[in-house]
């Protein structure tokens, strides 16, 4: 029998405008979602569940990824199961429900590489992209409005930072090989300028931003790092690499915790609260190769780097100083592909990966597929990995929406939503 075909786009009615926060479900909130499953109200781990009937479960008309779920919040309900067995039982499950993961929207609106991206913090069918030509696609593939464009200078105009800003999510700041880290509107405006270097010798590589601490913080192509607040005031203005920084992030719980990562080969950790007095320097991870990224992980506990040749590094903020756990994996650099980054789920302790087979890499095989890898994140086991052969490149960048459940990709000009076929 012939496949269905699936639809291009999801129904407007299935995108939830209210997205939940960043962080795991609570005990309550789970609780509530059991509780439409038939499960009683406070109290109910006291008496029996007969007021379910006990093939309650198996009668329900759901996937049977999606039972194992209800099985564990009711059981965590009746106080059958702890916190820390519940995540693991939801984080299982999703894992289970990537193998029906498939392509449901793809584009290619960009002459050139994509380099960069970012979901939208509120709207999780929206994604913004941005070229190595300097254009930024705003792309709501939720609803069938044809997406925003901003046109890029062309040559020389690479983005290579995005992030929406939190103060106002109807717009992001940039950092961009044009020598400038600015501030703009979805119509293309430019609303500030926070750094302008006036020659193309050189530019921004990385920035991020913080809403409680109201900073900007953005790295160059010689290892400068600049601080500035919301106002545009430049805090300060530190050679804090010998080479270039391509990464700078700020802790999500901490934001007085920054991370940069070089090509010089190191890692570095500081307090913003001490820089300006040359005291903040709090540690230095070095690695064997230059680094492409360091992303903290959502509850700010763990950190993830990934170097240029074949390691991901997960360190613990407990012990920065401590040997991390290391996931070799493929993803070599090569000049004209965006550098692959390995990011956090942003509810589970699970890590999402490009990979590029290397036939140099200890473990690789003939024929070795371009896959999106899924590791666990405290054993570094590869738990699932996504493939499409009609979408068979390198995919650079990975990253699932605020909510979990949608997966963007870039792959080279195109970019690709993976999700599930019920939520299409």
């Amino acid at each position: 029998m012939a496949p269905k075909k699936r639809p291009e786009t999801r129904k407007t009615s299935e995108v939830a405008l209210h997205p939940r926060s960043k962080r795991s479900r609570s005990p309550g909130e789970l609780e509530h979602e059991a509780k439409k499953l038939c499960v009683k109200g406070p109290g109910s781990s006291r008496r029996s569940d007969s007021g379910c009937p006990r093939e309650g479960l198996a009668s329900l008309q759901v996937p049977p990824h999606c039972r194992s779920i209800i099985r564990a919040l009711h059981h965590h309900k009746l106080g059958r199961t702890t916190w820390p067995s519940l995540q693991q039982d939801l984080q299982q499950s999703f894992l289970n429900s990537l193998a029906s993961y498939r392509i449901f929207q793809k584009a290619a609106p960009f002459d050139r590489r994509a380099t960069s991206m970012a979901w939208h913090p509120t709207n999780p069918s929206t994604l913004a992209v941005g070229s190595k030509g300097g254009d930024i696609l705003l792309w709501n593939f939720g609803i069938k409005d044809k997406p925003t464009f901003i046109k890029g200078i062309g040559a020389g105009g690479s983005i290579t930072g995005l992030k929406f800003n939190p103060l106002n999510t109807d717009q992001f700041f940039i950092s961009s090989m044009e020598g400038t880290t600015r501030l703009q509107d979805f119509k293309g405006n430019i609303l500030q300028v926070y750094t302008s270097y006036g020659t193309c010798n050189f530019w921004f590589c990385s920035l991020d931003v913080s809403a409680e601490r109201r900073v900007v913080v953005t790295g160059d192509n010689v290892g400068h790092v600049v601080l500035l607040n919301m106002d545009g005031k430049e805090l300060w203005n530190l050679r804090m690499h010998k080479k270039k920084v391509t990464h700078v992030a700020l802790n999500p719980c901490s934001d007085w915790c920054l991370v940069t990562a070089s090509v010089d080969q190191t890692v570095k950790i500081w307090d913003l609260r001490q820089v300006k007095g040359k005291s903040g320097f709090l540690y230095s991870l070095p690695h064997r190769h230059p680094v492409n990224s360091a992303h903290f992980s959502p509850d700010g506990v763990r950190l993830l780097t990934t170097d240029q040749k074949s390691e991901i590094r997960v360190y613990s903020a407990s012990q920065w100083d401590r040997p991390p756990n290391l996931i070799p994996h493929p993803h070599r650099h090569f000049q004209h592909l965006t550098p692959i980054k390995a990011a956090w789920h942003p509810r589970y302790n699970l890590i999402v990966v490009g990979r590029y087979p290397d036939p140099n890499f200890k473990s690789g095989t003939r024929h070795e597929l371009r896959t999106i890898d899924v590791f666990d994140g405290s054993s570094g086991k590869l738990m699932h990995q996504l493939y499409d052969p009609e979408s068979s490149g390198i995919s650079s960048l990975n990253e699932f929406n605020p909510m979990g459940d949608t997966l963007a990709s870039v792959m080279g000009y195109r970019i690709l939503i993976w999700s599930q076929p019920e939520r299409m």
